[in-house]
């Protein structure tokens, strides 16, 4: 089965699993049986919906194929919540 790496920000709906092993073929199928599994978590990941803010990852690849991305028995995918924020710093002289 392949692993999935759960976000630091979802783990709470995981038991605290940093690492967890779900059976799929597809991106949409491994989210599916998260949310199974851990329920919540299909809505927190909100992938395929037009979300900026998540990239998916597998085998160190960024996944560009959205939800019907295939996924081997033994890949590993990351979920990855972009960073943003911040403000930028301009220093004026006097």
């Amino acid at each position: 089965m392949p692993t999935i790496w759960i976000p630091a920000q979802l783990r709470s709906l995981s038991g605290g699993q940093e690492s967890v092993q779900v059976p799929g073929s597809t991106v949409r199928e491994i989210i599916d049986a998260l949310d199974a599994k851990y329920p919540g978590l299909k809505e927190r990941l909100a992938y395929g919906q037009e979300r900026r803010t998540l990239s998916v990852v597998i085998d160190g690849q960024v996944n560009r194929e959205g939800l019907e991305a295939a996924v081997k028995e033994n890949s590993e995918v990351h979920f990855i919540f972009a960073i943003g924020g911040g403000q930028s710093s301009v220093v004026r002289c006097p």
